[in-house]
């Protein structure tokens, strides 16, 4: 099975982006995908796209969520 791959784009200070790495860094154990993150706020063009609404996460190049990760919807995305 090919590993999927996720980015979170988010910026310092988010409680929100925090709570989704948290979630992240616990279904890496449990999944086959590896993610990383990307702050928003050291490129211009990022921020003009996302501004406010961080965290957005990527599954595969397609956005999976926003603000929040639900871990079991999660696990079906990478499923589906």
């Amino acid at each position: 099975m090919a590993e999927h791959q996720v980015i979170i784009y988010s910026r310092k200070g988010c409680h929100l982006c925090d709570a989704v790495k948290q979630s992240l860094e616990s279904l890496s154990r449990r999944a086959p995908f590896t993610w990383r993150e990307i702050d928003i706020d050291g490129d211009p063009e990022l921020r003009k796209k996302y501004g406010h609404e961080v965290p957005v996460v990527l599954i595969d190049g397609r956005k999976g969520f926003k603000y929040h990760l639900n871990e079991d919807e999660f696990l079906r995305k990478l499923q589906g």
